[in-house]
This record gives structure tokens, C-alpha cells and sequence, in this order.
């Protein structure tokens, strides 16, 4: 994309998003000890629903989005992104689940996601989750003006193939805003020095998906789920940042 097509948020703009940020985090933070053996992936969607629309007066936006119908995305063991919650997908101990939940308030949607554990997961499963969160951060720390989207793609795809695991490339992250997906494209992997060149006011998400085994990936009938083609674990994390004068800000920091 051309720059002309990046929108640039102005202070102002941040003070608000940094208000829908701290919603989505909340929620996330929220579900840990929700996220449990015996409960539904249905059961954590409607929940996640409840808290954005009813306590924070903000909206799960989400549901309708390409004609999805839930709060978040579900994505337990295999399944590499975009997981639909069902009423039959139940949690069992040593599951591995990503849940992904977009938030919109003040005219701007922030979206994150993290890794949680059902109660004790193998140690292969929770490395996965540890190495993920830090491929994230290895491009969150790239992020600064003067830098570019390669920096980032080349810093997650180092970390996760030193770590002997394998990064999907059929989905990026991307820039936010007013809508769901703005300009630039982040991939999570890429030359140092090549692609879009950082400036303060971008705000987009970083969300690498990290595989186990290959970096193939499927897709399931229901046109939404897409599962790792060899059976193995993955993995992702999502933060949306902003560009600063000197660095970045994650505006969907939560305690962890």
C-alpha cells in the first residue's frame, strides 16, 4: 500500500484508543481463570460478550464481521487461527487454546489475543505457547519510526525457527483503526530493511501464528477454521501497538 493509504492516529485519537485497548485486554485477563476443563468454547464467546456489551458499554465487533457470529475466536490445539466457538467443543485438561477478542468503543477496535493452558498441558505444548509470546515481542520491539514491517516478519521468523518451530504465512497481522483491517500488512516474516517504512502514528497488530511441526495449514468446511496440515500444536499472540516518536506502545497491554 501507498503511504497516502496508512492513516496516521493523532494524539487525540490515542487518547481514546488507548480506553478501547484497555477493554479488550481486560477481557482477556478476565477469561483466565474461566478457561478451564469441562466449559465450552460457546460458554467463553457468550461470557466475553456479556462483559464487553454490559460492563463496558463497547461492542463485541466481531459478531457480523464477514458474517462471524461470536465475541472471539476459539482456537484450541491444532487449530492455527480463527476457530469458531460451538457448544460441542469442550475444554479438557493439557488443552492448549488461543482466544482472539476485538473490542470497539470511542470509534476505534482494538484487537488481541493470547495463549492459555487448560489445567496442565505437556511441556512440548507449553514451550510453544512461552516461544510464541516472545516471537511477538521480538517484532513489537522492532517497531519504531525508521524501521520497517521486514524488521518485524525477520525478527518473529529468527526467533521461532531457532526455537525448531515453523511461522504461518497465509495470515498477517495489519493495520487498525476505525475498521477491522487497514493498511500495512504486517508479515510475520520478512527481510530486514524491505516493506513498509514505520512512522509515528501507525497503529496496527502483531499476531504471529507459530506451528510446532509445518508450516502448512488447511482449512476446515466451515470456511473459518484453519487447522496446521500435519496434526500438530499451534500457537499465537496478539497485541495492538501504536508507533511512537521513539519507540512503540502497546495500547492492548494487560497484567499477565
Amino acid at each position: 500500500p501507498s503511504m497516502a493509504t496508512i492513516e496516521l492516529k493523532s494524539e487525540s485519537d490515542l487518547v481514546l484508543y488507548r480506553k478501547t485497548g484497555r477493554i479488550a485486554a481486560e477481557v482477556l485477563t478476565r477469561l483466565i481463570p474461566e478457561v478451564k476443563a469441562g466449559v465450552s468454547t460457546y460458554h467463553l464467546a457468550k461470557l466475553a460478550e456479556k462483559w464487553i456489551v454490559e460492563d463496558y458499554d463497547a461492542v463485541p465487533s466481531s459478531i457480523g464481521q464477514y458474517d462471524f457470529e461470536y465475541a472471539l475466536c476459539s482456537s484450541v490445539n491444532g487449530v492455527v487461527c480463527h476457530g469458531v466457538p460451538s457448544k460441542s467443543e469442550i475444554l479438557a485438561d493439557g488443552d492448549i487454546v488461543n482466544l482472539d477478542v476485538t473490542v470497539k468503543k470511542h470509534g476505534f477496535i482494538a484487537d488481541t489475543s493470547r495463549m492459555y493452558i487448560v489445567g496442565k498441558a505437556s511441556e512440548e505444548a507449553e514451550r510453544l505457547c512461552r516461544v510464541t509470546r516472545e516471537c511477538m515481542y521480538k517484532g513489537i520491539e522492532q517497531v519504531k519510526p525508521g524501521n520497517t514491517t521486514g524488521d518485524i516478519g525477520f525478527s518473529i521468523s529468527k526467533h521461532a525457527t531457532r526455537n525448531g518451530y515453523s511461522v504461518v504465512r497465509e495470515y498477517c497481522g495489519h493495520g487498525i483503526g476505525r475498521l477491522m483491517h487497514e493498511a500495512p500488512e504486517i508479515s510475520h516474516v520478512g527481510k530486514k530493511g524491505k516493506g513498509v517504512r514505520l512512522e509515528a502514528g501507525m497503529v496496527f497488530t502483531i499476531e504471529p501464528m507459530i506451528n510446532q511441526g509445518s508450516a502448512e495449514i488447511r482449512h476446515l468446511d466451515d470456511d473459518w477454521t484453519a487447522v496446521t496440515e500435519d496434526g500438530g500444536l499451534s500457537a499465537q499472540w496478539e497485541h495492538t501497538v501504536v508507533v511512537t516518536a521513539d519507540g512503540c506502545e502497546i495500547l492492548t497491554l494487560r497484567e499477565e
